[in-house]
């Protein structure tokens, strides 16, 4: 079995920007995934329940608390007002909310 060493010998990162473009990507997906999993676990529903209330399928769900997909703002908004919880974007002091109480 390769170390990760060895593996990154083997396989150079040849295109930097690229690289830290595909690591933040999959920073901010591994982040929201956290927010929708702990979100829909202190709701107490399961993924089927929750895909219920948003019109969408359990496995939509799975790939969202898995990191596999970065969350669309609809997709997050949706959550919110299924889960029946304020979700707050805030960008450079600009700010957002989606979900129920959004204005």
């Amino acid at each position: 079995m390769a170390n990760l060493d060895q593996v990154r010998r083997q396989h150079p990162i040849t295109d930097q920007d690229a690289y830290q473009r595909a690591y933040a990507e999959a920073d901010l997906a591994s982040r929201l995934a956290e927010i929708v999993y702990r979100l829909r676990t202190n709701a107490g529903l399961t993924q089927t329940e929750l895909a219920r209330r948003m019109g969408t399928t359990q496995s939509a769900i799975a790939r969202v608390e898995a990191g596999g997909s970065t969350p669309t703002l609809d997709l997050l908004d949706r959550v919110g007002r299924a889960l029946d919880v304020q979700i707050t974007l805030t960008v450079s002091g600009e700010t957002v909310h989606f979900g129920s109480t959004a204005a």
